[in-house]
């Protein structure tokens, strides 16, 4: 039996170690941290549950296609509620609710913009093709030759996917209303790039967060975690937590071992699930190594977060389980995260109270509030800073509910650039990973390979597909997927 080793136990990480053992590869997954999950952990504290990272849950299909590939459904072991409203914006002077139902979003359209449904229609018809396409080019497309790119049904649709086209551009052709058009790029806007930089292309997360719904699996992200993990174990893997690797051993171009801070382990395989810059600069010799530092520090990366877990004694009003505040200058903010790269003078933020749809995550009568600040990867980090602009945020918290809430605080954490290093030795302290941007996009990401290494691979927000969960999920298949079809020629 063939063995591999997995650096790292995020989405990606759990998915391709999944894979491979179902394949009959007999994998160990390392981790670093005490729990499993990596950015996806949870954690507990005075009676409140907090989920770590990821919140928002889209592209259904890819979490049933995971599933489905094991003969199991998500109903095996989570419960999904489709949020209604999906999610509110804050604006100035006003507020957006975005209905689950679908004829009623119409009707907002129409509220804010004439013939605001019939337009919506149309851009949602797009945006639907661009999502059938793309998901099918995203399972199919390992970035590991430039033939994938030149598939029939890739230059067939080419055009399609608009990938020339600015995706703001994109959106103005439909709409002149700016908070329609605040709405529409929200999507890539916290969650991989500016809409001016982005491809039209990803009107596709528009599609899926809007037309399909925001959904939320009971028991938080860490349940759709712990449900892999499982899976991962019904198929024979093993889990070595609070184990830091320390070296890939490479041998006559060859990965045979990692060392670790207490052993070394074989292996016939190596995955870096791992940030994958960390895996090329820590791990390997440079002469090994795929990218030079310098290559990285050219990289656009996606923003990193200043995130604040709360416990409050108290429910908190007008807010919904997701609610952004889009009370600020947005362009303001889109430039200091992207362009001017300093922490930003009027923030944009989001807040997440799972509690109002998951009661149990917080004590009885009490909320636990996650708050999420993008700002750009690599500032500087300081706790004065941190504190800055948490009675930032948490004024604007209280003048939105109309509701004290400082006195009211039991439990308090932030976490920022710092952590993302020392947790998950994130490049810069990143969150997300590479922006979303044409130039980073497909082959032009990091190689899932090494190229020096052939039995060296590597998964992950940092190389393809890219950013986000179902993004990781499928990365860590197509990854599993090389080293099956490698096994199948020898």
């Amino acid at each position: 039996m063939k063995k591999a080793i997995v650096i790292g136990s995020g989405f990606a990480g759990l998915s391709s170690a999944a894979y491979l053992a179902k394949a009959g590869v007999d994998v160990t997954v390392i981790e670093k941290n005490e729990d499993l999950g990596g950015r996806a952990r949870k954690f507990k504290a005075s009676g409140y549950t907090f989920d770590m990272g990821p919140s928002w849950y889209w592209m259904p299909e890819i979490f049933d296609n995971f599933f489905g590939d094991f003969d199991f459904t998500t109903k095996d072991f989570y419960d999904l509620i489709k949020l209604d409203p999906g999610f509110k914006i804050v604006f100035q002077e006003s507020t957006m609710e975005i209905p689950a139902n679908w004829e009623e979003i119409c009707l907002l359209f129409d509220k804010y913009e004439k013939n605001g449904a019939k337009r919506l229609n149309s851009f949602m018809d797009d945006a639907e093709k661009k999502y059938s396409i793309g998901l099918r080019f995203l399972y199919n497309s390992p970035g590991l030759s430039l033939s994938e790119l030149l598939r029939k049904d890739v230059l067939f649709n080419a055009n399609k996917l608009q990938l020339l086209t600015t995706y703001r551009k994109h959106i103005r052709r439909f709409f002149s209303n700016e908070k329609l058009i605040s709405l529409l790029e929200f999507p890539v806007l916290f969650l991989g790039t500016s809409a001016k930089s982005a491809p039209a292309l990803y009107s596709l997360m528009a599609y899926s967060g809007i037309k399909q719904g925001t959904f939320y699996p009971m028991g938080g992200f860490a349940r759709v975690i712990e449900s892999m993990v499982e899976i991962c174990k019904k198929n024979g893997v093993k889990f070595l937590t609070k184990e830091q690797v320390k070296k890939i051993n490479i041998s006559k171009n060859f990965a045979t071992s990692v060392t670790t801070i207490n052993q070394e382990l074989e292996a016939d395989f190596i995955i870096g699930a791992a940030d994958y810059a960390h895996v090329e600069s820590k791990l390997l010799e440079q002469k090994f190594r795929n990218y030079s530092s310098s290559y990285w520090e050219s990289r656009e990366f996606s923003p990193s977060a200043l995130l604040f877990y709360i416990g409050v004694d108290k429910k908190l009003k007008k807010l919904e389980h997701h609610t952004l505040f889009f009370d600020e200058d947005i362009e303001q903010h889109t430039t200091e995260i992207y362009e001017t790269k300093v922490w930003p003078k009027r923030p944009l933020f989001y807040t997440c109270c799972p509690a109002k749809t998951e009661e149990k995550l917080a004590p009885k009568g009490k909320e636990n509030l996650f708050i999420l600040i993008p700002i750009a990867a690599g500032m500087k980090d300081t706790e004065e800073l941190r504190e800055k602009y948490f009675q930032i945020t948490l004024k604007r918290l209280e003048n939105y509910c109309q509701q004290k809430i400082v006195n009211n605080i039991e439990y308090k954490k932030s976490y920022c650039i710092k952590n993302f290093e020392e947790d998950y030795f994130a490049f810069k302290g990143n969150a997300y990973g590479l922006a979303n941007t044409l130039l980073q996009t497909a082959n032009l990401k990091p190689r899932i390979q090494n190229k020096k290494v052939k039995n060296l691979f590597y998964t992950g927000q940092l190389t393809v597909p890219g950013p986000g969960v179902p993004p990781s999920i499928i990365s860590g298949q197509l990854v599993a997927e090389e080293i099956i079809k490698s096994l199948a020629k020898k």
